[in-house]
């Protein structure tokens, strides 16, 4: 089986290029995940509360890494309502049977 080649790619972040190596088939995630990332930044720096690209690089990472947590949380609910759900299903399936 042969394996894809990573080949390096330019993403712009905060007016800064970078060069990341990147195999074709993850090429657009990549691309869109450095756009994210320079849209964080760049809000962040918009605010003018935070100076220098580090620390607007730390308040972003932050700030995904806060949105990330939000994420992850909210599928753990969808999860318990949707085993809540299909508990219910089981057992009005079940009173239903009964009572045929």
């Amino acid at each position: 089986m042969m394996t894809a080649q990573a080949t390096p790619i330019t993403v712009r972040i905060l007016d800064r290029d970078y060069q990341v190596a990147c195999e074709e088939d993850e090429r657009e995630a990549l691309i869109a995940a450095a756009d994210y990332v320079d849209r964080r930044m760049q809000e962040v720096r918009a605010r003018g509360n935070v100076i220098g690209t580090d620390r607007v690089a730390v308040m972003a990472a932050l700030n995904i890494a806060h949105d990330l947590l939000s994420l992850q949380e909210s599928e753990r609910a969808l999860q318990r309502v949707n085993e809540g759900v299909g508990d219910l299903q089981q057992r009005v399936a079940a009173k239903l049977s009964e009572s045929a």
